[in-house]
């Protein structure tokens, strides 16, 4: 889908190592500032068992699993709303991806420079987030000026949006975020702090619940918070599949935390999945929650959207207990839905179509 969240923080909190533990690639995690210029982005695969369970029933030939992209940003300074530390280049970043995870320094260690000089995971949020504030509050005063000039146009449309954009800048001249208000996004307008967020909480192994201080903090815009321990989970993803299952039965963890991750990610994105068995191949999708039978269709080929038919639609679950789509329909545990059908998550669904 092409659905982008962008990994940011303060300089040398552990954004690049989570990073590489998600991704697996080994971009630069150096200990020292601006490290990482450029974004880097990796594709990562989500953590799917019910994508399992239906291969075990359809063992297609190819198996699929539909995957989240996740964006190095460079860690952002004190200023960068200025250009400080080529913040200018790093807020551009921000604005192209669709989402963010926040990553905050909890662990205290001596070997890792602090851009602050102290380890303050709240002063630490309250730095980025008045950087993003300031960006859009300067991004506000120029869409105001250039409204307040198509007034004379006479058009309701100038006056509603003006009236919007000076909420918007009341509320970012008092250092507030636009995400934790219930105003109207105006839909070609990209503010960075309208996008929704995630908080990592980068925690050590010797106090793996440190992240909990931020909780309280993440409750007034209903974030959530996960603590990770972006250092053992780097580590533990350069193992290979039998070993690092050993390696977590022996830690008393059934999965990495990087899998709790990635589906915060979908929550943070409000995405669902759906399945396809036709044919060789068994394949997951994720799309919006809300999406419509013929849009999600279009996930697969636009010819499917153009020419939607209906959906023949059967759960997963009852995929798996039946043990194939005709035992299904035979027993009329099989839907079939028209244009108007919301697709729901875990969906198993065979598209009809006109070529």
């Amino acid at each position: 889908m092409g659905l982008e969240i962008g990994i940011i923080g303060l300089p040398n909190v552990g954004k690049s190592t989570l990073f590489n533990a998600l991704t697996k690639l080994q971009v630069p995690a150096a200990n020292y500032p601006f490290c990482t210029i450029e974004p880097n982005q990796g594709i990562v695969p989500i953590p799917d068992p019910r994508l399992e369970k239906i291969a075990q029933v359809t063992r297609p030939e190819t198996l699929t699993g539909a995957a989240i992209e996740f964006v190095d940003i460079a860690g952002l300074v004190k200023g960068a709303s200025e250009g400080e530390g080529l913040g200018n280049q790093f807020l551009s970043h921000i604005r192209q991806v669709h989402a963010l995870a926040h990553v905050v320094r909890v662990f205290e260690d001596d070997d890792v420079v602090s851009s602050t000089g102290k380890v303050d995971p709240i002063g630490d949020i309250e730095i980025i987030d008045l950087e993003l504030v300031l960006a859009d509050l300067q991004t506000v005063e120029k869409r105001i000026e250039r409204t307040t000039r198509m007034l004379k146009t006479g058009e309701r449309a100038f006056r509603d949006e003006l009236d919007l954009l000076n909420q918007y800048k009341e509320t970012l001249e008092k250092g507030i975020p636009l995400r934790r208000t219930d105003l109207q996004q105006i839909a070609d307008l990209p503010l960075l702090t309208f996008k929704p967020v995630m908080y990592i909480a980068n925690v050590s192994e010797a106090d793996p619940a440190g992240g909990d201080v931020l909780k309280k903090w993440a409750e007034a815009e209903q974030a959530e918070v996960l603590n990770v321990c972006a250092e053992f989970e780097s580590e533990l993803a350069q193992l290979e599949p039998d070993e690092a299952a050993l390696f977590l039965d022996e830690m008393g963890m059934d999965e990495p935390a990087l899998h709790r991750v990635i589906r915060a990610g979908l929550r943070l994105l409000d995405l669902i999945t759906f399945y396809t068995i036709k044919g060789p191949e068994t394949r997951s999708w994720i799309i919006p929650r809300g999406t419509l039978a013929p849009q999600a269709a279009g996930q697969i080929h636009s010819d499917m959207e153009r020419g939607f038919i209906r959906a023949e639609v059967v759960s997963w679950d009852v995929l798996v207990q039946e043990g194939s789509f005709s035992a299904c329909r035979e027993k009329g545990l099989q839907r079939v839905e028209g244009k108007d059908y919301p697709v729901a998550d875990g969906d198993v669904i065979l598209f009809r179509f006109n070529v």
